[in-house]
């Protein structure tokens, strides 16, 4: 066994790698960005070396300074993690070739299943099973459109040398087509260097299940049982489970036979997933193989008790597997949800900025136990623009998958995340969904299920509105109600006391519907609360805290108790299970509100990088005309009008950078 790794990858994953190494006696190496100098795999490792600047080509997909950085530190061996250079068959080579083990798959498996085409034209010599598709060389768009034809539509267009959902369309009619393969084509140059794109045809209700395989330098391979990964955004994971729901033993062992030839037809060693499609009815054919760990790996850790990174360990250092097929078993039901800096209301578009609170729930035990979590960024870190916007995974195991669900929904409603948009109280709905509780699974299932998934916004509840409005006069420095100390005098009093008279005020707050209106009063020691224009209630509050504040209130006869984390004017208020957001507008500041809502300015939702502009200044637009699109965390976004109107101006040019916030396109609405 190797005593030093060096881990080529940064996040949650680096985190992971960093515990199993220091478990097993194995010193570890981090690599940095500069946007990562204090991350948190930074301080998880024994040593941490710097390899270059922010953006991924600058520094984490740099093998020069990497290979580097285990010159420099002594390292034997270096674990790739998944992203970046996991999957990067020259990479692999320039390890080996440098004289380090390469915690992965031999360097020609890695190239047979990099090319998606080409890795089914090998599959189809194993006789695993195939959508129907084009999967060639040949790459000429009519020639391409001619192909999807032929298959009929729909058809799905994906980056031949891709994966996490980039590169990626569904295309439902001909005259979709080259518009979706050209948007396919530049993000797959974009994400991984290779435009060339397959065709295949989209089956209408699939469910996305993937196999674990592990093979070693003995001959030896297994699979460790199915994951479903159905429930998908913008063709991303977004909650992985282990099993799969209603998967038979039979068809289990017909998956797990193909996976394992699909694994022996490479020669593979070490950690890989074979992805399959499957229809209703029981059919599957395979997708893709991605040679590396994935990121829902801990389901299969959870329902196995086995570590899959010490299993890559000690197979890259020439060990046997530590269990045969006929010894693994499954043990009960793991659902993983995929926490994202993200607004689920915005088609999933990233967020970038500061978490100023991140607390998980008291009873997470990291790495192991009943809830788990598995992250990479810590309270106070900053949410990049330069990388995938995942704050961590949080994973939980049960005796069934009714009791993991639940036990999901509770840990959910526990976690405490402000400073970005996050999809949270999206996941929670997720998992309390109808058809996601009955395992009515496929990928279409959140577009399916749009409407309980995205609700539309409603006025904030009287509850949460007083708790904020107690977290407010306990930041002014009001005591709770009644309190003064022994030796203190009324004049001392810190809770709203006034002389012959009654203090009061009102509180503007904005929720998701608007403006809204809480009415406070004393009179004497007794306090009241009124919502907008209906009748006050007697008021009880107290609170303790500044960061967050702890805040108990009776409204009447109701109760209720919460979390309230202030940002300046953002009041976030966290009670049963919900978050709910409210902006409190100080009458000071109002007269001070930025005349940019009135300006007509369309602004950059995130930095970016301009792709494309459709428009040019005197166009006549109407409302949905694609005006823009910009680039942002390798992920393409489309800039829409808003309304119907004449382009102005057109500040930006393609291949400038934008930064968030910054003016695009002025647009004067209603003129001709």
């Amino acid at each position: 066994m190797f005593d030093t790794l060096l881990i080529a990858n940064r996040g949650e994953i680096a985190c992971r790698i960093a515990a199993t190494a220091r478990r097993m006696g194995i010193r570890t190496v981090a690599v940095y960005s500069d946007a990562d100098a204090d991350a948190r795999h930074v301080h998880a490792c024994d040593r941490a070396v710097r390899i270059g600047g922010p953006e991924p080509a600058a520094s984490y997909l740099r093998a020069d300074a990497i290979l580097d950085a285990a010159r420099r530190t002594g390292a034997q061996a270096v674990h790739p993690g998944y992203g970046f250079l996991s999957e990067n068959a020259e990479f692999a080579r320039a390890c080996a070739d440098a004289g380090l083990v390469f915690v992965g798959p031999p360097v020609d498996a890695i190239a047979a299943m990099g090319s998606k085409s080409a890795a089914k034209t090998l599959m189809s010599g194993a006789d695993v099973p195939l959508v129907p598709g084009y999967h060639g060389e040949r790459q000429e768009a009519g020639f391409l459109q001619e192909q999807a034809r032929t298959i009929g539509y729909p058809v799905l267009i994906k980056a031949s040398a891709g994966g996490g959902g980039k590169g990626m369309r569904i295309v439902h009619a001909d005259a979709e087509f080259q518009a979706a393969l050209a948007s396919c084509q530049r993000e797959a140059a974009s994400s991984f260097g290779n435009a060339q794109v397959l065709i295949e045809r989209y089956l209408t209700k699939p469910r996305h299940i993937e196999i674990q395989v592990f093979a070693d330098t003995h001959g030896q391979c297994v699979h460790l049982f199915e994951r479903d990964c159905s429930v998908q955004r913008r063709h991303q994971k977004v909650i992985e489970e282990a099993p799969a729901p209603g998967m038979t033993p039979e068809r289990r062992e017909a998956m797990g036979r193909a996976a394992v030839a699909a694994a022996q037809a490479v020669g593979y060693v070490g950690a890989g997933t074979v992805e399959f499609i499957a229809e209703p009815d029981g059919r599957f054919y395979f997708m893709e193989m991605n040679t590396r760990l994935q990121v829902e790996h801990p389901v299969t850790e959870a329902i196995t008790g086995q570590d899959l990174v010490e299993w890559q360990l000690r197979v890259a250092a020439g060990q046997p597997l530590p269990l045969r097929q006929d010894q693994l078993r499954i043990q009960g039901h793991a659902i993983e949800a995929r926490i994202y800096a993200e607004n689920p209301d915005k088609d999933f578009l990233p967020s970038i900025g500061r978490l100023d609170a991140l607390q998980w729930p008291p009873h997470v035990v990291f790495q192991t136990g009943p809830v788990r979590v598995d992250g990479g960024v810590r309270e106070g870190d900053t949410i990049s623009p330069h990388y995938d916007p995942m704050i961590a995974k949080l994973i939980v195991h049960g005796q069934d998958r009714e009791q993991a669900r639940q036990r999901m929904l509770r840990a959910l409603g526990a976690v405490r995340a402000t400073g970005v948009q996050t999809n949270i109280a999206f996941l929670g709905r997720l998992m309390d969904d109808p058809a996601f509780a009955a395992a009515d699974l496929d990928t279409g299932l959140i577009e399916r299920e749009h409407e309980r998934l995205f609700p539309a916004p409603r006025d904030c509840e009287d509850g949460a509105l007083a708790l904020a409005a107690a977290a407010l006069l306990h930041h002014d420095g009001l005591a709770r109600p009644g309190a003064l100390a022994a030796d203190a005098g009324p004049w001392s009093q810190a809770d709203g006391w006034r002389v012959g008279g009654r203090y009061e005020r009102i509180l503007v707050v904005k929720d998701a519907r608007g403006e809204r209106a809480v009415h406070l009063r004393r009179d004497g020691r007794d306090w009241t609360l009124a919502v907008d224009d209906r009748p006050a209630q007697d008021f009880h509050w107290q609170a303790e805290g500044r960061h967050p504040a702890r805040v108990r209130v009776r409204l009447g006869e109701a109760e209720a108790r919460g979390d309230v984390h202030r940002d300046g004017a953002r009041l976030d208020v966290f009670a049963e299970g919900r978050r709910q957001t409210l902006e409190w507008r100080d009458p000071l500041a109002l007269a001070a509100a930025s005349a940019d809502d009135a300006a007509g300015g369309l602004s950059a939702p995130m930095p970016g990088k301009i792709l494309s502009v459709a428009v040019a200044a005197g166009d006549v637009v109407t409302r949905g005309t694609p005006l823009i699109v910009m680039e942002a965390m390798k992920m393409e976004h489309t800039i829409e009008a808003p309304h119907d109107g004449t382009v102005r101006e057109v500040f930006y040019a393609v291949g400038d950078q934008v930064t968030e916030g910054a003016t695009l396109i002025d647009l004067e609405a209603g003129a001709d």
